[in-house]
């Protein structure tokens, strides 16, 4: 919107408000003084014609007539006659309505219509006395009621509503009148005067625009006038003066900090290579903590493929150096996608954490989901390495989750970013479990509390990992269940509580059918063989299922 617009928006109203003020005021006022002169008006018409219908009554009553209905009529008559006397031009009029709502006495030549007179019998059957707006002969009118009851009368007093309002309406139109000109007057002078202001100021916004298309700072704006606005006009001139000097230079910070940028994503991508990214984005906003650890919850995954001496001594060290690349690049793939970070390659293991050094929504679900997929994803790997007649990869992951201390640990000669902690060496301890349990995946239970509810999981066994004298559960997980492995499962879990509850006998059948489901399974197998061995020599007190291991 242009500033010649707004003008006339911010002052019009303005001028309009003042008028239609004044004129509100006046109308309001006239009309409030012809209402009172109204009222007192027809309100001494009443009171006369009361007074002489009084009158007429009383002397019914004093010569005994009140009941004869042709000295009634009479005295109504008189009444009548008395109110036409009253009258002061055409337009007025005076009539009552009897018990039964019918016109009994009209002074007057008003002639009613039946729904104006249905509209007034309301007004008979209130018996008020108030001033009125009616609608009578067809047209508008003020009017004072008020009953006589000796005849059983309500009597209207009324006039055309426009002699009595003509001048009211007469100064509405003035004023609205007075407010058009108003406006029109005033828009046409401020349609100069914003002229006058805004000249120059269109000035300005042109050579901005020029600037804006061509780039060329050297432009300046006319100075019109020796005022506020002609200041401002010199002030855009030097401002450009200015910017043409500061642009040259932007020009050469710009070319330097390209090439600085250009320096750091290569920087960047080297280092990516050895270090998350999260851990170098760290680095470059605060360096200063580079060096500070921290206490946090994370998920930390071990793999190591089973036999790699063996294997490494059967293929040529290109041909291993290939496979070790291609099987790390899938695995490394999967960890990532589930937002893992690859803390370390030791040998042929993998170290990944997940939940540092950004931690997400579930960590302890995410690896195992990763430790799955990478099964899922070495069966593959194994089928490229039959068709080329290579050895194939076998592998475990162990999965814990607990408190690890987390940072960038070493010296300003040389650091890594890692974990540290009793966490860690669990992982590491379950992952060599799983050759023991002939299982793909373990997990402790740090981490079964956290996935039980969106994945299937199974108690595998509770053991006291070398160096520990407190034994843990330790569990294993599937993407998904068959529906023999699903009824499996369900029995060699009412098979585990009775076993832990020291039930032996009772718990073989339910193994039993376990390994109807899951044929050679070998957890169920060596909890079936436990509980064979436990029937006959049962265990000591204070058993609490715990299998103590003795090597890593």
């Amino acid at each position: 919107m242009k500033i010649r617009a707004k003008i006339l928006l911010v002052v019009l109203p303005l001028l309009s408000a003042s008028v239609i003020m004044v004129g509100t005021a006046s109308y309001f006022l006239a009309s409030s003084s012809v209402n009172n002169l109204t009222i007192e008006f027809f309100a001494f018409m009443g009171e006369e014609i009361t007074g002489y219908a009084d009158g007429q009554w009383n002397l019914l009553v004093e010569h005994l007539a009140a009941n004869d209905p042709f000295m009634e009529n009479a005295a109504k008559q008189a009444v009548e006659n008395f109110s036409r006397s009253l009258l002061r031009s055409d337009t007025q009029a005076i009539f009552s309505l009897d018990k039964d709502g019918a016109i009994d006495m009209n002074a007057g030549s008003i002639q009613l219509a039946e729904a104006e007179l249905n509209a007034l019998r309301t007004y008979h059957a209130g018996g008020n006395r108030e001033f009125i707006t009616i609608r009578a002969g067809n047209k508008s009118r003020v009017a004072y009621t008020f009953p006589f009851a000796p005849f059983g009368w309500q009597i209207f007093v009324t006039e055309e509503r426009s002699k009595f309002y003509g001048r009211v309406e007469q100064i509405f139109r003035t004023s609205l009148g007075i407010l058009i000109g108003t406006l029109a007057g005033g828009a046409f002078i401020l349609m100069l005067v914003s002229r006058y202001l805004t000249t120059p100021l269109e000035a300005v916004a042109e050579v901005i625009k020029r600037v804006i298309k061509s780039n060329n700072l050297h432009e300046t704006v006319p100075v019109y006038y020796n005022d506020e606005i002609g200041q401002m006009a010199l002030s855009f001139n030097r401002m450009l003066k200015i910017l043409a000097s500061a642009y040259e230079q932007m020009k050469k910070y710009a070319f330097d900090a390209a090439v600085a940028q250009k320096r750091e994503m290569k920087i960047r991508n080297v280092f990516q290579l050895y270090v998350p990214k999260d851990v170098i984005d760290e680095v470059f906003v605060n360096p200063e903590k580079m060096l500070i650890g921290n206490n946090k919850e994370v998920s930390i995954l071990f793999s190591d493929i089973r036999s790699f001496t063996t294997i490494s001594e059967s293929m040529a060290p290109d041909e291993l150096v290939n496979s070790l690349n291609r099987y790390f690049s899938s695995m490394v793939n999967i960890i990532m996608n589930q937002d893992g970070v690859v803390d370390k390659y030791i040998g042929d293991a993998i170290m990944a954490i997940f939940g540092a050094p950004v931690s997400h929504e579930n960590d302890s679900l995410s690896s195992v989901v990763a430790g799955l997929e990478m099964m899922r994803a070495l069966g593959d790997f194994n089928r490229n390495q039959r068709s080329l007649g290579a050895p194939e990869f076998h592998i475990g992951v162990g999965i814990n989750y607990g408190v690890v201390t987390v940072g960038n640990i070493g010296c300003d000669k040389k650091m890594n970013y890692t974990v540290i902690g009793d966490a860690v060496n669990l992982a590491s301890r379950l992952e060599g479990l799983t050759k023991k349990y002939k299982e793909e995946v373990l997990f402790a239970e740090s981490v079964y509390e956290h996935i039980f509810k969106d994945i299937p999981c199974r108690l595998i066994d509770r053991v006291a990992v070398k160096g520990k004298t407190v034994g843990v559960p330790i569990f294993t997980a599937r993407l998904s269940l068959s529906e023999k492995e699903r009824e499996g499962w369900k029995y060699h879990a009412e098979a585990a509580d009775l076993y832990y509850a020291q039930r032996f006998q009772e718990a073989i059948p339910y193994f039993e059918k376990s390994m109807g489901y899951i044929p050679e399974d070998p957890t169920s197998l060596r909890f079936a063989q436990r509980c064979r061995f436990y029937v006959k020599n049962p265990p000591p007190a204070g058993w609490d299922g715990v299998e103590v291991m003795t090597e890593k």
